[in-house]
């Protein structure tokens, strides 16, 4: 899988591990870390390869399926590397196509619910066709990830691959880095150091946060049983963004203050995804509650904040 060494990358190769696959974990850790792979490294099953998706390779054996989860995820990442992750979705997304049908293997995509952009439509449904600025500093992942789904179908129909895609919603849990720059660890971080938290605009603008054993659940379900068009996987369970920094400011105890700061261009004023899909078709949907995915994504944090 590509992006193995990534946040929600290196939680999957664990849960393929002890669901009996034998995982590559591709990444050229550009932001993936290799201390997310800490504890599978020398794991029989497990092999990790430093690799750029976006330069053609090959895989010495039989691929039973390809994960690319290869990209930038977080708006500072993907501002700081525009051309990189326009190049992880579009030929990257090509290049692990390829890949899949010379070995006849199953293709999943990780998408993005910001395929959607800035909805005009509330909750999200996967038949939503979105609100995105091609031209505006998110551009780079939005795109990349619509065109990454318009290859991924391209494929599935022109060649008739085996295709999935999984719209990911926001997601948090361990492994994340501090310096991410989404509101869960620049919450966090910024608590556990006695910062300001820092909230955009008023606070206002919603988000919907699943935890990422949930997520994983998801993606392993799509897998497994799903069919080739897209998925939601998230927690349809929305909070705004200031409430979700009172909550952290309670769980830590701390007693940083909150600042506010302007909004950034084309920031999601709404985000939900409509699950019905998902719980239809596969039977799932998320079992951790806000409250006790924060706790456990804070238990980390602490651990590698003030330990």
């Amino acid at each position: 899988m590509s992006g193995g060494a990534g946040f929600i990358g290196s939680h999957l190769c664990e849960a393929l591990l002890a669901e009996g696959w034998q995982v590559l974990a591709v990444d050229n850790l550009l932001t993936g870390s290799r201390s997310s792979l800490g504890s599978l490294q020398g794991r029989p099953g497990f092999e990790f390869l430093e690799q750029d998706v976006t330069v053609p390779f090959e895989v010495e054996g039989r691929l039973e399926a390809v994960l690319h989860f290869a990209s930038p995820a977080s708006p500072p990442s993907y501002i700081r590397h525009p051309v990189e992750t326009l190049k992880a979705g579009t030929i990257g997304t090509l290049g692990l196509l390829d890949l899949a049908r010379r070995q006849s293997a199953r293709f999943v995509l990780a998408s993005t619910s910001e395929v959607y952009g800035d909805p005009l439509v509330h909750p999200q449904p996967e038949s939503y066709w979105g609100n995105v600025n091609p031209v505006g500093p998110r551009g780079c992942y939005d795109e990349a990830k619509r065109c990454a789904e318009a290859f991924t179908m391209a494929y599935h129909r022109a060649h008739g691959l085996d295709t999935r895609i999984v719209r990911i919603f926001n997601t948090h849990g361990p492994r994340m880095q501090p310096e991410d720059g989404r509101a869960v660890p620049n919450f966090m971080a910024q608590a556990l150091r006695g910062e300001p938290l820092t909230v955009y605009g008023d606070g206002s603008q919603t988000r919907s946060l699943c935890y990422v054993d949930d997520l994983v659940r998801g993606v392993l379900s799509v897998l497994e049983s799903g069919d080739s068009m897209p998925y939601n996987l998230g927690n349809p369970v929305e909070v705004t963004v200031l409430e979700l920094a009172e909550t952290i400011r309670r769980l830590t105890g701390t007693g940083s203050s909150i600042e506010f700061r302007p909004l950034p261009e084309d920031d999601p004023k709404q985000r939900r995804p409509d699950i019905t899909r998902a719980r239809a078709g596969l039977g799932w949907e998320p079992e951790v509650s806000l409250e006790a995915g924060l706790e456990r994504t804070l238990a980390y944090f602490r651990e590698v904040l003030v330990a």
